[in-house]
């Protein structure tokens, strides 16, 4: 059996990665609700996957929080609460099975909460190289005009080096779990129609502080930042 039905092996990726895939996207948009339990025999029928494929599948998602393995190789689907949104796979599946705005409401909190104190480091302990990695994105943003896609990447790889010029290990370890909501976020956001205030300005004025080694000042440019960014695209 090789076929996957609407999951086709993906490049590099192999059968086996095809068929996580296909049952995490079931998983993720609601095919497979809360509770449910997976039957191995049904999943082996609907993913048309050897037994062995169809277990394995099983226990990645079981690692990432999204299923329970239960006896004879079926499996539970464990409440939302318990899926690992910190897992870069999973954060994956989810902004593609489709995202509410709570969850990006959610995701302004996180980035509220840590952005900030990230920039304040950062003007604290950057070096030269962060530094650069700055003013490299947002030469980068400036140079985009309103190109969507050259905005999205640049805003990505802004936010991106903002995190690792904290130089604390945890902090620069999130950009695996903020840059992908941002460019989902962006994408939206950036489709150069309507009002638009470029962000240069915004994103300058951290850069400005992180050079300066302002500490106060990155924390509330970074904030008015995010702030400016949430009234203008609630």
């Amino acid at each position: 059996m090789t076929q996957l039905g609407n999951a086709a092996p993906q490049a590099g990726g192999g059968v086996h990665k095809a068929t996580v895939e296909a049952l995490a996207k079931r998983i993720l948009d609601g095919t497979y609700g809360e509770g449910d339990v997976l039957s191995l025999a049904d999943l082996m029928a609907e993913l048309d996957v050897t037994q062995t494929m169809a277990r394995e599948a099983i226990k990645v998602l079981a690692a990432k929080g999204l299923v329970d393995a239960r006896q004879k190789g079926d499996s539970l689907v464990r409440p939302r609460e318990d899926w690992n949104l910190l897992d870069g796979d999973v954060l994956r599946w989810k902004l593609a099975a489709g995202a509410s705005s709570d969850f990006f409401a959610d995701l302004l909190e996180l980035r509220r909460s840590i952005e900030p104190a990230a920039a304040a480091l950062a003007a604290e302990r950057r070096t030269d190289d962060d530094l650069a990695a700055l003013e490299s994105a947002l030469g980068a943003m400036g140079a985009a005009d309103r190109d969507p896609a050259l905005l999205v990447h640049a805003d990505a790889s802004f936010h991106t080096a903002m995190l690792l010029a904290s130089n604390n290990r945890f902090y620069a370890q999130l950009h695996r779990v903020i840059v992908p909501v941002l460019i989902q976020r962006g994408r939206s956001v950036h489709d150069g129609s309507g009002e638009f205030e470029h962000p240069y300005a915004a994103h300058a004025a951290v850069v400005e502080a992180v050079r300066n080694r302002d500490v106060d000042g990155a924390y509330m440019a970074t904030l008015e930042l995010l702030d400016k960014s949430a009234r203008e695209h609630p």
